[in-house]
This record gives C-alpha cells, structure tokens and sequence, in this order.
C-alpha cells in the first residue's frame, strides 16, 4: 500500500504533560508540539523516568492534559498497547484480539461474521494463528506482545500507540516485534508511535524519532541527523559509546599497532576483536591480512595462518 505521509492523523498544540497534586503540578513536558502521520514509524526515545509512559496515556486520553490541546481522538481512532500485565487466567488469546472489536459492538454485545474476520485476519497479520486457543498464561512475554498487538489490530485505529512492547524480552523478539510494527506502518497506513529504550533497533527502523530533552521539550527528527548533530550524546550521556560508529569505545594498552587488510563484516568484527584486546588498528604496525576469497575464512600474519580470531590474538599477545 502506498504511504500517504502528507495527512496528519494525532496532533498536539502547546501541549504539557504532567501531574497535578492540590495547587501545584509537577510538568513533564511544556507546550509541545506534534503530529503523527499514517505510514510512519515514530520511535519515542527518552531517560528512564522522564515522563515517556504519561506523554502516551495523555495522547490516548487515558491522562488529561494541564494545558494546551491534543486532537481528540476515541476508541475508533487509538488503539493502545501498555505494559500492564493481564491477570484473567482463564481467557485464551483468540479472547484477547476479540476485545479489539468492543468499540464497534451494540448493546447486544455481540460479534458478528465481519468482526470474526478481522479478528482473524488480525491474528493472521501478526503470525500467531498456533497461539490462538492458548490461554494467556501459558504465553511467554513475548508472544503475549504480540497478541496485545493482534487486538490493538483488530480495533482498526488509524494510530497505534504503545509504550515499551518489547521490555523484557530477548534480542530475537525485540526484532520481530520491530519489525512487525514497521510493517503494520507501511503496508497498513498506520501511524505508529512506539516509546522504547531500543536505541539500536530506533536507529536502523524508525522513520522519525521524539527525543524527550532535559528542558521538558522534544526534539523531532530522523534518527540519522540526531545522530549526527549531537541530540543523543547530549541526552543520553553516553559513558564509554561512540553513537556514531556504533561501538564500545576501547582504550589501546598494548605496544603493538595492526595494519588490519581486509573488508566486509569480517573486517568489522576482527577490529572489534583487537580493540577490545588493547591493540590499536591503524594503518601501519604488524599487518594482519584477512582471506576471505576461499571457502575457509583465514587470518594470515606473513607466513602464518590462522583459522580463528582467538588464535591470531593468543599469537599477538606473545609479541
């Protein structure tokens, strides 16, 4: 389907975010404003505790807002994914995705045939149909995420909001669930706003990202030009990572310099290995030629040959 990324679906006007206790109110975020757009993927990126969580319950209208103006939107419109974990033991998740279709039912309270398709055809979007008679406790955290995204699927909601949907759970999941969203984005027309800590995933899959600042503010742009200008560094901090090269910075204490020959992720991944040994690759020293025009993946230093990192560090640290 093709993008319209000219439309705006949820938009805000000098809006703060916060808490109100008696006469005073503890602001979040002060007059921002924003605009989600269908086809997108919005990644919303911030420290822990700087009010991600409130800014998406105040978008959804589950919060009110202390000034400013959000567009209001109903259940026909939002559909929103939380943290909040589902303690009914006894429902399955074929009765999970059915909740999605409540906002459309009468006071029968009754589904009719079109609802049962789009309850499946919403379980079928997500790649969950073996799950569907399972109850939800028998679900790992991560298929449970994807179950609350099938019913927030099947609500049929230009926007899509969800807070941290892939918390807890392993490196594999956190892909697939990224990925999903960034495929509901673009073949779905959807406006997806996801607040997230995957700093490596937001990089590589967001079409724009909110970045939370320390001056209650947010900052809009691609990942890469936030990147680029600073943003991250400045609000995030970073101790000992290189944003802009993606790595761990290593300190060099070792005498000897490599002049590693090679390319390709072989290339990466044995600088990778050398820094984090204190060796220094550069452009001169002891040249280190990667093989990897054969079958067998060699390192060679002159005439010695290596068919492991390991072994060609256990040699350069003998030097």
């Amino acid at each position: 389907m093709e993008t319209n990324t000219d439309q705006v679906v949820l938009q805000t006007k000098n809006l703060s975010v916060g808490y109100r206790s008696g006469q005073s109110a503890n602001v979040l975020f002060a007059e921002i404003d924003l605009a989600l757009q269908p086809g997108k993927l919005t990644c919303f990126m911030g420290p822990n505790g700087i009010g991600k969580s409130t800014l998406i319950r105040t978008l959804a209208g589950l919060q009110k807002p202390l000034a400013g103006k959000t567009m209001q939107l109903s259940e026909k419109d939002i559909a929103l994914v939380l943290t909040d974990k589902i303690t009914s033991g006894n429902m399955t998740v074929y009765d999970l995705v059915s909740y999605g279709r409540y906002p459309y039912l009468g006071w029968g309270i009754s589904l009719f045939q079109s609802d049962y398709e789009i309850i499946d055809r919403s379980i079928d979007e997500v790649g969950i149909q073996e799950l569907s008679r399972k109850k939800i406790t028998e679900l790992s955290d991560g298929q449970l995420q994807l179950a609350m995204i099938a019913r927030a699927l099947a609500q049929e909601t230009p926007v899509l909001l969800l807070d941290e949907p892939t918390a807890h759970l392993d490196l594999n999941h956190r892909v697939e669930i990224m990925n999903l969203l960034l495929s509901l984005a673009r073949k779905k027309n959807k406006a997806v706003l996801v607040a997230t800590h995957e700093l490596d995933l937001a990089l590589q899959m967001a079409d724009e990202i909110w970045l939370a600042t320390h001056e209650k503010k947010i900052k809009i742009g691609i990942p890469e030009d936030l990147v680029l200008d600073g943003s991250f560094d400045d609000i995030f901090r970073f101790k000992g990572f290189d944003l802009k090269t993606g790595k761990v910075q290593h300190t060099s204490f070792r005498n000897t310099s490599i002049n590693l020959i090679g390319n390709g992720y072989e290339y990466l991944w044995t600088k990778n290995a050398l820094e984090r040994e204190g060796f220094s690759v550069s452009g001169e020293g002891t040249q280190v030629i990667i093989n990897n025009e054969i079958i067998n993946l060699k390192w060679q230093i002159g005439n010695l040959v290596f068919g492991n990192i390991k072994e060609l560090i256990e040699l350069l640290k003998k030097e």
